[in-house]
């Protein structure tokens, strides 16, 4: 792939996915793609952890990224976040936002949101107050010290408690919510800040089964309206979500296709599921 050029937009209009309309304002992506990884390459004390990686990501995309440990999965995603600075290779959100020009606050105004394997939530507040303190507004002091919530931003709220299917809990304090209703929560966070790509790092580790069923049901619903980076090693969910799976190896790409693609890939077999 070649270093993506810069090309001049306003913002492009919404593109479809799925049957579902995507917000791309701000972000210009009238090719249909909005993140370009290429040539991607960072070492750390002598181990490459990316190795000439490249990958791109359609709007409105669901995509799992699967591999062992050390593939460079999690470098991946702190490139992209703008945690890690590449020593080597390009990376754009759409056709014309350099992440590796952004500090990490300014990547995630831009439109990216980043979910680790724990949950972060504020435990001693209410699950809507959890919502509401994440909602993207002007957070310096004296506007945050007068705010008050408008009835759109109410709806908001109540849209988004009950994407994640915590509306029956939104007077709940954090804290007692279950380990995958706290995920749930974290992921509705997320949503108030308004991102377009969406990097969720082994969303489901320690759910239960139920739990995990409703993870897919809500990862699916999102798809489309968001573009989603799913980093899991629960394969039997991968099946159940996936889209596109990209499989690293040595910080590279080594596969990538379908789920029935990469699990019929004689590499794949031989360095990740085994024979």
């Amino acid at each position: 792939m070649q270093a993506v050029p810069s090309i001049s937009s306003s913002g492009a209009p919404a593109n479809s996915f799925g049957g579902a309309r995507v917000v791309t304002a701000g972000v210009d992506t009238s090719h249909g793609t909005i993140l370009y990884l290429d040539d991607i390459s960072v070492s750390f004390d002598g181990f490459r952890a990316l190795n000439a990686l490249s990958l791109t990501l359609d709007v409105g995309e669901l995509r799992c990224v699967i591999g062992p440990n050390g593939a460079g999965k999690t470098t991946m995603m702190d490139v992209i976040t703008g945690k890690t600075r590449p020593d080597s290779g390009t990376a754009f959100f759409g056709q014309t936002i350099d992440l590796t020009r952004l500090t990490e606050p300014e990547i995630a105004d831009a439109g990216i949101g980043r979910k680790f394997q724990k949950p972060t939530v504020f435990e001693n507040h209410t699950v809507f107050e959890n919502l509401e303190l994440a909602m993207k507004c002007d957070k310096h002091v004296w506007p945050t010290l007068h705010a008050k919530l408008d009835a759109p931003a109410r709806d908001r709220i109540a849209a988004t408690l009950d994407e994640i299917k915590l509306l029956h809990a939104s007077s709940r304090l954090a804290g007692l919510l279950s380990h995958g209703q706290k995920q749930w929560l974290e992921i509705g966070m997320l949503l108030m800040q308004e991102p377009q790509l969406l990097l969720l790092d082994e969303p489901v580790a320690g759910m239960t089964d139920d739990e995990t069923m409703r993870s897919a049901e809500l990862f699916l619903s999102l798809a489309g309206k968001y573009t989603l980076v799913v980093v899991e090693h629960d394969m039997d969910f991968v099946a159940r979500i996936a889209q596109t799976v990209t499989v690293l190896h040595e910080g590279h790409v080594l596969a990538e296709g379908s789920m029935d693609d990469v699990q019929r890939n004689d590499q794949v077999i031989e360095v990740f599921l085994g024979r």
